[in-house]
C-alpha cells in the first residue's frame, strides 16, 4: 500500500509526463501547420509569378487600348479566382491545426481529470476519519470546474463555427462580386 505523499508524487510524475506529451504533440502540429502554410505560400508565389509573366506578355502584345483594356479585364476573372482559392486553402489549413489543437487539448484534459479523480479516490479511501466533508468539497470543486470547462468547450466550438461561417460567407460574396464584374465591365465597354 502506497502513503498519501508517495501517491501524490506519482501523480504529480506521471501529470508532468503528460503535459510534456501534449506539448510534444501541440509543436509537431504548429509544425505540421506552418509547414502546409509555407508550401502554399511558394506554390502561389510561383503561380504568381509565371501568371504576372503571361499577362505582362499578353498586354504588350497588344495592338490597341480597347485591345488590352479587354485582355485586363479577361486577366482579372481568373486572378480573384486563385486569391479566392488561396483563402479557402488558407481558412483550411487554419481551421485543420485549430482543430487538431483542439482535440489534443480536450484529450489532455480528460485524461488529467480522470487521473485526479483516481487519485482523489484512492486518496480518500486511506483518508482518515472525519477527512469526508473536506473530500466531498474537493470532489465538489472539481466537478464544477469540469462542468465550466465543457461550457467553455462548447462556447468555443459555437465560436470556431461562426467565425468559419463568416469566413465562408464572405468568400462566396467575394466569389459572386468577382463573377458579375467581368460582366460589368463588358457592359460598361460596350456601352462606349
Amino acid at each position: 500500500m502506497f502513503s498519501i505523499p508517495e501517491q501524490f508524487s506519482n501523480a504529480t510524475k506521471a501529470n508532468f509526463e503528460s503535459q510534456f506529451a501534449i506539448f510534444s504533440s501541440l509543436t509537431n502540429k504548429t509544425f505540421e501547420g506552418v509547414e502546409k502554410l509555407v508550401d502554399l505560400n511558394l506554390t502561389a508565389a510561383k503561380a504568381s509569378l509565371e501568371d504576372s509573366s503571361a499577362a505582362a506578355k499578353q498586354l504588350l502584345s497588344a495592338k490597341d487600348p480597347q485591345e488590352f483594356f479587354s485582355l485586363s479585364t479577361a486577366q482579372a476573372q481568373p486572378s480573384a479566382e486563385k486569391a479566392i482559392a488561396y483563402s479557402r486553402h488558407l481558412a483550411s489549413i487554419a481551421q485543420s491545426t485549430a482543430s487538431e489543437f483542439s482535440k489534443a487539448i480536450e484529450a489532455q484534459i480528460l485524461e488529467t481529470n480522470r487521473k485526479i479523480i483516481s487519485l482523489v479516490d484512492e486518496v480518500s479511501k486511506n483518508a482518515p476519519a472525519g477527512s469526508e466533508n473536506a473530500v466531498a468539497l474537493f470532489k465538489s470543486a472539481l466537478g464544477s470546474a469540469n462542468a465550466g470547462y465543457e461550457q467553455f468547450t462548447r462556447t468555443a466550438k459555437q465560436a470556431a463555427e461562426a467565425y468559419e461561417a463568416n469566413v465562408n460567407a464572405a468568400v462566396n460574396q467575394f466569389t459572386a462580386a468577382v463573377k458579375s464584374a467581368p460582366t460589368a465591365a463588358n457592359s460598361a465597354a460596350a456601352a462606349a
